[in-house]
């Protein structure tokens, strides 16, 4: 087992005492070896002596991506560029993309964390991992990679498409373990089926997903689909990639790997600190990252934390799964409105498939949000009061979740198109700018 239990099983003051040494240190490490931050803190008048407790973090401004855009390409690294030996970035669809550097300790650390949660689900030397996450700049296929080959699992870098070729070498090379986005690994699924396959006959002992938001309802359509368990995983560019938060066996939040990143929740409006349990805005530091530390990073993500023990036997504090962003919300007749509200809500109707898109309007003064949906093959030759009849269930039910009436259309199976990375859930038409 790859479980490093000294560190992962410390008392709670334990590990405060252990990141408060690693916060001061980086600290103190990024205002001397990068500008932005030298010249931040200078104008904020904070320096790396006003952190005596963890508390004091707060003291320190944030961080945003947009902060890391502006010093593109490499303005945030601390060391010098033939020291980092790894780059990824983001797509920068809307800017400059967000460069991330790595030297070899970032690789090896990288690999570590993802070894621990890879273990904690049962993955061993013995293990094929077939990894459908992307590789080259995005950072989801590298970081399973290199922590599934730090554990000595055989890994199979087939990244994102060839769906049927997914299937052929899932079945061929009888992979146990499968990495993939919930809305992916239900398409894998469902072409399965369709070439003669049962998924469940795979072989496959267990399933990671991430990279896209999810729900209960969803992990459990993925369950069902494949006859093993399925635990999240959750990243970003910025921190590092995934890893950051892990879940466990016991599937009741990731946790976060507290001796490389130190955790805060903030109110997305004011930016002050929320109590324990609380939802609002995750915020991230990395305390031990030598290319390129991220102090205070805004990610967007809403999430709680949870510090009790875990039945797990960590004591790693937890993270719930992501129920939205900051950026990704629908406000709608002033109603806040988030995706996966609406995929839990359409997910407890069996009479359709889990696909569909959320399409928001403005044809006069009003918002309106259409949701298609597709139903299964069967409800298509049915008459027309029962589509009627599943199309008000739908709407009473997402009406129930997010409180906002929605104008529901169903389509036929297979309409909505399909994607091997990221689902498209949204499509905002209203000109709001």
């Amino acid at each position: 087992m790859f479980w490093d239990e000294k560190t992962e099983c410390m008392e709670r003051e334990e590990i405060n005492e252990m990141q408060l040494v690693k916060l001061q240190k980086t600290v103190k490490y990024a205002f001397e070896k990068i500008p932005y931050y030298n010249k931040k803190y200078s104008e904020c008048e904070v320096f790396p002596e006003d952190i005596q407790s963890l508390e004091d973090i707060e003291k320190l401004p944030f961080t945003t991506k947009d902060d890391l855009r502006q010093s593109y390409p490499f303005g945030m690294f601390a060391v010098s560029k033939d020291e980092i030996v790894e780059i990824h970035s983001s797509s920068g669809t809307t800017g400059k993309p967000v460069v991330s550097g790595y030297t070899k300790k970032d690789i090896d650390n990288w690999s570590e964390i993802l070894a621990r949660g890879l273990t904690d689900w049962g993955v061993t030397s013995n293990d094929i991992v077939q990894n459908t996450h992307g590789y080259g700049l995005f950072t989801g296929g590298f970081g399973i990679h290199y922590g599934a080959q730090k554990i000595g699992a055989t890994v199979v870098p087939i990244s994102t498409g060839q769906t049927r070729r997914q299937i052929e070498l899932m079945n061929d090379f009888e992979s146990t373990c499968l990495i993939v986005t919930p809305s992916y690994g239900l398409y894998i699924g469902e072409v399965a089926k369709e070439e003669g396959f049962n998924p469940k006959d795979f072989g496959l002992n267990v399933i990671g997903f991430g990279s896209e938001a999810w729900t209960e309802e969803m992990r459990q359509r993925l369950e069902d689909t494949y006859g093993v368990p399925a635990y999240n995983i959750y990243g970003l560019t910025e921190m590092m990639g995934p890893g950051v938060g892990v879940e466990c066996s016991k599937q009741n939040g990731l946790h976060i790997a507290e001796d490389f990143y130190y955790p805060e929740i903030i109110d997305s409006t004011t930016g002050k600190h929320l109590p324990e349990g609380t939802h609002g805005e995750l915020v991230l530091t990395n305390i031990d990252r030598e290319g390129m530390p991220v102090i205070r990073f805004r990610t967007k993500d809403i999430t709680a934390l949870d510090y009790s023990p875990c039945d797990c036997g960590r004591t790693f504090c937890k993270m719930e799964r992501i129920t939205g962003r900051t950026d990704d919300m629908i406000k709608v007749k002033g109603v806040a409105v988030f995706p996966s509200q609406i995929e839990k809500a359409l997910l407890k109707v069996s009479e359709i498939e889990p696909h569909y898109q959320v399409i928001v309007t403005r044809p006069g003064n009003l918002d309106e949000i259409e949701v298609k949906v597709e139903t299964v093959p069967e409800l298509f030759s049915d008459d027309v009061t029962e589509l009627m009849n599943i199309k008000k269930k739908i709407a009473d039910y997402i009406k129930n979740e997010v409180g906002i009436k929605v104008k529901v259309n169903l389509v036929e199976p297979k309409t909505i198109p399909r994607s091997t990375a990221k689902a498209v859930r949204v499509i905002d038409k209203r000109n709001l700018h």
